[in-house]
């Protein structure tokens, strides 16, 4: 899952009430399939800050709820609002996610570049921009190896 620093960070994570936070705000529709029909409760996913000098892997969470309506969509104050999703008929979801360990040093993603087990992973593809996209088990393991972390 990837966030601007800026907008919404692993450490804004840390911060929350039960380290535990809603992803609303996803508007591509690829993306936005991989969390409401992929994602599961116990899963476990990258904390990924794009737009970043260097953009870095930052840490892991958990998905502690699965797929449910984004309410900041029917909100005409929120800058996520779509005028074309109801409480009726809900066009962008959300998941509830959980931090499970900050990473010790963010995994740059120049250094990741050179990781031979990575080469495939969606994140390194030129052009790859979803902000919510799949890691299989080898890269994840990969990750937490790279970043000296068990958890």
């Amino acid at each position: 899952m990837k966030s601007e620093p800026g907008s919404y960070s692993i450490d804004d994570l840390a911060q929350e009430k039960k380290k535990t936070t809603f992803w609303s705000g996803v508007r591509n529709y690829q993306a936005r399939n991989f969390m409401r029909d992929d994602m599961q409760k116990g899963d476990l996913v990258l904390f990924y800050h794009s737009n970043a000098c260097p953009p870095a892997i930052v840490g892991v969470a958990e998905v502690v709820k699965e797929s449910y309506p984004d309410f900041t969509s029917w909100d005409e104050d929120d800058h996520h609002f779509d005028p074309k999703s109801t409480p009726e008929n809900p066009r962008w979801f959300m998941v509830d996610i959980k931090l499970k360990k900050k990473f010790p040093e963010p995994l740059g993603r120049p250094e990741l570049a050179d990781v031979k087990s990575l080469a495939d992973m969606e994140l390194m593809r030129k052009g790859s921009r979803l902000s919510v996209q799949p890691v299989k088990k080898k890269e994840f393991d990969a990750i937490l190896n790279l970043a000296s972390v068990t958890l």
